[in-house]
Parts: C-alpha cells; sequence; structure tokens
C-alpha cells in the first residue's frame, strides 16, 4: 500500500507541474496534459502490479521515486517543446520529444517487467559472470571500431546510430561490468584482500596482485582516446574502485586508485586535444563565449537566473542553453525551480541512492552486496559528473541524468538497473522460512563468512 500512496503523489506532483507548464506557456490546458498524464498513470500502475506479483518484498520506495523522476523528466522536456516552438508558414509547430520520452519510458516499464520476469535470483547473474563481462567489453568497444559516419555525435564516438533510432552501448556495458566486477570481486577475494607493504600506515597491495585494477585503468584511458567520450572512463573506473574498497576495506586501494586517476589525468591531458580543450572550457567558458563556451556558459546564466527560488516552471527560458534536454536538463531545472527545486530533486537521488545501499546492507550474500552497492554507486557516481560538469566544478563530461535527460539507451539502462536493485532488495527484505520440527532442512548455498 505504501508504494501505491507514493506513486499517487508522484503522479499529482507530475500532473501540477504539466499543468503549470501549459498555463504558462499557452495560457491554456491542452489534450497533450491528459495525454501525458493518463500515459503516466496507467505505465506505473502496470509497474506497481507487477513488482507487487514478481517482487512482493522488495522496497517500496524505489519505485516511486524512478516514477516522480521520471515524470519531472518528461515535464522538463514538454516544456522545453513548447518553448521551441517555431511558426512555419503561420502554423505553429511543436518538437516531439516529449512524445518520443513516453513511448521510452513506456519501453523501459517493459524492460523493468522483463528483468523481473526472468531474474528470479540476482545469484544467477554470477553463474555467467565472464559472458556478461565479456559482453560488456564489447558494448564499450563497438562504437570505436565504427566508422564515424556510424557512431560519432557531437564530437564523441560513443554511439550507434541506425536509420531509425541511435543508442549508446556504452550504458548497457556500465550494468554488464559491474555485474562482471561484482562476481569476480567475489571470487578472487583473498587477491584483493592480501596484504602487501605498509607505508606511513597503510596497507598497500603487492604490485603482482594491481593487475585487475590496471586493466580497468587501462580501458578507461583507451574509451578516452578512442571514443572521445570522457565520462563513461570515468565512470567505470570510479564504480570499479568504490566496489574494490567495499570487498576489501582496505584503503590502500583507494589510494592506489586515485594515483592512477591521477596519472591518467595528466597523461590523457597531453595525449588528447579533445581533452585539453574541455579542461580549458572548464577553466574559463567564458574566453570562447560564442564557440565551444557557449554551453557551459548559457547554463551558469541559467543557474543565475533562477536564484534561490527559480522563474517558475514555463516562465524562463531554458532554451537559450544548447542541448538543454540531454546534456544540460540540469541547467533548465535550476533556471525554473531555483536552488531549492534542484536540491530536492537531488534530495530524490540522494534518498534512492540510500535505499540501493540499504538493500546491499541487508541482503545476505556477498555477490548481491557487492551488485547492489555497485548500481547504487554508478548512480551516485553519474549524478555527481553530471551536476559538476553542468555548474562548472569539473569538465564537461556529456553523461546524461538519470530517469531525467531525453534519451533511450539511458532511460532503458536505469530501468534494468533499477529492476535488479529491486530483485536484490526483495531477497534481502524477503521474511526467512521458519522449518516446523521434523522437516528436512531446505538446501541453501554455501558460504565462507570472514570472522569480523
Amino acid at each position: 500500500m505504501w508504494e501505491l500512496a507514493l506513486l499517487g503523489l508522484a503522479t499529482l506532483i507530475t500532473a501540477a507541474s504539466l499543468a503549470i507548464v501549459e498555463w504558462a506557456q499557452e495560457q491554456t490546458l491542452t489534450l497533450d496534459l491528459l495525454k501525458y498524464i493518463g500515459a503516466f498513470v496507467v505505465l506505473y500502475l502496470v509497474a506497481h502490479v507487477a513488482v507487487r506479483r514478481l517482487a512482493p518484498h522488495s522496497d517500496p520506495v524505489i519505485l516511486p521515486i524512478v516514477a516522480l523522476l521520471n515524470g519531472l523528466g518528461l515535464v522538463i522536456i514538454h516544456r522545453l517543446d513548447l518553448g521551441s516552438a517555431h511558426g512555419e508558414n503561420g502554423v505553429v509547430t511543436h518538437p516531439e520529444e516529449a512524445n518520443q520520452q513516453v513511448l521510452w519510458t513506456l519501453l523501459g516499464v517493459v524492460v523493468l517487467v522483463a528483468v523481473l520476469a526472468l531474474l528470479r535470483d540476482h545469484r544467477t547473474l554470477s553463474s555467467y559472470a565472464y559472458t556478461i563481462g565479456l559482453a560488456g567489453l564489447v558494448f564499450l568497444a563497438l562504437p570505436a571500431l565504427l566508422p564515424a559516419s556510424l557512431s560519432e555525435v557531437n564530437g564523441s564516438k560513443n554511439w550507434i546510430k541506425t536509420g531509425f533510432f541511435n543508442i549508446q552501448p556504452n550504458e548497457v556495458s556500465k550494468v554488464l561490468l559491474i555485474i562482471f566486477t561484482a562476481a569476480f570481486l567475489v571470487q578472487k577475494r583473498d587477491l584483493f584482500t592480501t596484504a602487501g607493504r605498509r607505508v606511513f600506515g597503510i596497507d598497500l597491495p603487492r604490485a603482482r596482485d594491481l593487475a585487475p585494477l590496471l586493466l580497468v585503468w587501462a580501458v578507461a584511458i583507451a574509451v578516452l582516446g578512442l571514443e572521445n567520450d570522457l565520462g563513461t572512463p570515468m565512470l567505470i573506473f570510479f564504480t570499479v574502485l568504490i566496489m574494490v574498497y567495499i570487498a576489501t576495506e582496505r584503503v590502500g586501494w583507494v589510494v592506489v586508485g586515485l594515483l592512477l586517476a591521477i596519472v591518467g589525468a595528466i597523461a590523457a591531458y597531453y595525449m588528447f586535444a579533445h581533452l585539453r580543450v574541455r579542461v580549458q572550457v572548464w577553466n574559463d567558458p567564458f574566453k570562447d563565449f560564442y564557440g565551444v563556451g557557449n554551453q557551459p556558459a548559457q547554463a551558469l546564466f541559467s543557474f543565475a537566473t533562477g536564484g534561490l527560488a527559480g522563474t517558475g516552471l514555463g516562465s524562463g527560458r531554458p532554451t537559450m542553453v544548447p542541448f538543454a534536454s540531454t546534456d544540460f536538463v540540469v541547467a533548465a531545472i535550476g533556471e525554473e525551480l531555483g536552488l531549492i527545486g534542484l536540491t530536492a530533486l537531488l534530495l530524490l537521488y540522494l534518498v534512492l541512492v540510500f535505499r540501493g545501499f540499504r538493500a546491499a546492507l541487508m541482503v545476505r550474500d556477498s555477490f548481491g552486496k557487492l551488485l547492489a552497492a555497485g548500481l547504487a554507486s554508478t548512480m551516485a557516481i553519474q549524478l555527481f559528473v553530471v551536476v559538476g560538469g553542468v555548474t562548472d566544478l569539473i569538465p564537461l563530461t556529456g553523461l546524461t541524468t538519470p530517469f531525467i535527460s531525453y534519451g533511450g539507451s539511458s532511460l532503458l539502462t536505469n530501468y534494468a538497473l533499477v529492476a535488479i536493485l529491486l530483485r536484490i532488495s526483495n531477497a534481502a527484505r524477503e521474511p526467512k522460512v521458519t522449518r516446523k520440527p521434523g522437516q528436512p532442512i531446505p538446501d541453501r548455498q554455501t558460504e565462507i563468512v570472514r570472522r569480523a
């Protein structure tokens, strides 16, 4: 019941926001409002029924937060559609991004239900860890192997373009590599927990044990160089580093990982011209305002215009920011909802990440713990990288905001991620089966538990 009540609240907030946007832009309410609200209600009602049937003990807070984030994303995209309206032969037309986002949401819910239906036990994934890891590397490398005409968008070769739609395979590889890393760390835990040399009170790993981390580091540098993509290497490397720390509880791995990140960043800066351009734009976005610095500079103007409380939904000018519906959707939210609204949005993500870590703490098996922690970590890192890039805290990376930005690849992948989290949460919250005297003990997987 809690999940259904929270979904009702998410629906109310989304519907009210859509009405405010339409009234501010059109001074009237259109049929689009009923279309979007109706689609939202039907999709998440289906998702609720499916989750309660397929994972009845799962966390009742996760799906409503995802619904509200997705709904607010639809609101912002619809608002940008209305703001981008233009006249042709006296007829006013609107872009169709909001309609397409509803379609992607439909497919996302289908992915959510399919994963829950097919994956009845998250531990099954560990049996196919190496196949999944190989698939993740293939998806990651595929755009680099294709010609630029089939893989390059806005300077980054991280797409696969078809005649009907474009997809980002690195979004899929992100989840696949997390699954592989969790299984690998559980199988090879002794390799990572072996103490090496003690320096300044920190146990550093032995040189011969660094091979897996060095391999991830090398893959990240290769992706950065071959695909002109800064966000995916950062996301993968730091997610793996956090998972290694969770598995080993040794600060030495974090120290080594951060040193590798610093060395890699310095080397990449001198090796790749596109990275130098991003750093220069980050250092001073107003130096080339009408060139490469236009996007981040306009985003900073949007935040300044929004101030504390924002201009109000539908009352700002977020269309001044290029790619406002994808890479810079946070700037549009900051302008129209202000610091207060943006903070509330970030708190929603914080609760979602916290619920992911809560499932990691509660689940009994080591693989589930690392998998849930890795999935929650990658969402937190992605949010930090996106918001940090848009606010000029770090260089721009090209990653999108989960569940809010326009696009199908990110949305579908994140729904699959949430489905796995729900499955782990269901296993963690499932009540223990009590055995009556005389009944045989049910089969359980044997697991070695380290002494605290």
